[in-house]
């Protein structure tokens, strides 16, 4: 009985022993592999669309007729209306920094008008039918949201028409077309909500400055000028407002990992 117990005091003292190197030669379970945070990568090439609002605010002053040289106050207007165009651009991002370059270009139907001041009998109707901006872009991301600034040129296409309020009504006496190219600066916000679509809301301010334009006959109203001849010479003051909603798609890679 003795022997017994000694040999099971003995055995268990051996298995002790044993125990801590046994336990050491298990193999240690990983750690959990780090979280993922994922990054919105604002940097590729991108196409989109847009459509919004905007008005032209256009002041008429006229500076010959009749008599060269003159300077009497037609009045102003708001000419307002639709806009659908399309953007394309390219984007750099360092950081939380974003740079871009963009192109724009909108169909639009900006109309107004007002009885000129000059002459009670005419109205003086306005028209911007397309516009076209030309940026460069400066944001700051917060992941998938990005504030940025752009400043550049822009371009307009100008429609002018002088119609008569009596005598003949609506009919058009004087017109002419233009290109006018000007400034542009502009903010907006845009929000990624998935690896390469954004939607974003923009404001951009045009400022077109003043031009001389001369207004063609179109011989109802004084038929001594010959159709074609230049019936009145306008200086014509032009600041643009608009409003949009965009939705870009990205050409560039998804999210980017940050451990």
């Amino acid at each position: 009985m003795k022997k017994f117990l000694l040999a099971t005091i003995g055995s268990a003292a051996l298995l002790g022993m044993a125990a801590p190197a046994l336990a050491a030669d298990m193999a240690v379970k990983a750690p959990p592999p780090p979280v993922v945070a994922p990054i919105y990568s604002w940097a590729g090439f991108y196409i989109g669309g847009n459509g919004g609002w905007g008005t032209s605010h256009k002041c008429w002053d006229v500076t010959n007729f009749l008599f060269p040289r003159v300077n009497i106050r037609e009045g102003c207007h708001d000419a307002d209306g639709g806009t659908v165009g399309g953007q394309i651009g390219y984007r750099w991002q360092t950081s939380n920094w974003v740079f871009g370059l963009e192109a724009q270009g909108n169909w639009a139907d900006f109309s107004g008008s007002n009885v000129s001041l000059f002459i009670s009998n005419w109205t003086n109707n306005s028209k911007i039918e397309a516009f076209g901006l030309f940026t460069g872009q400066v944001g700051y991301a917060w992941n998938n949201v990005l504030w940025y600034v752009k400043g550049g040129a822009a371009v307009t296409d100008d429609k002018y028409r002088g119609t008569v309020t009596t005598t003949i009504p609506g009919a058009v006496f004087d017109s002419a077309n233009e290109t006018r190219w000007g400034g542009v600066v502009g903010t907006g916000i845009e929000f990624g909500f998935a690896p390469n679509w954004s939607v974003a809301v923009e404001y951009d301010h045009l400022f077109m400055g003043n031009r001389d334009i001369s207004l063609i006959s179109r011989g109802v109203l004084a038929p001594q000028i010959p159709v074609g001849g230049v019936f009145r010479t306008n200086s014509i003051s032009q600041d643009v407002d608009i409003v949009t909603a965009r939705v870009n798609y990205r050409f560039g890679g998804p999210v980017v990992p940050r451990y």
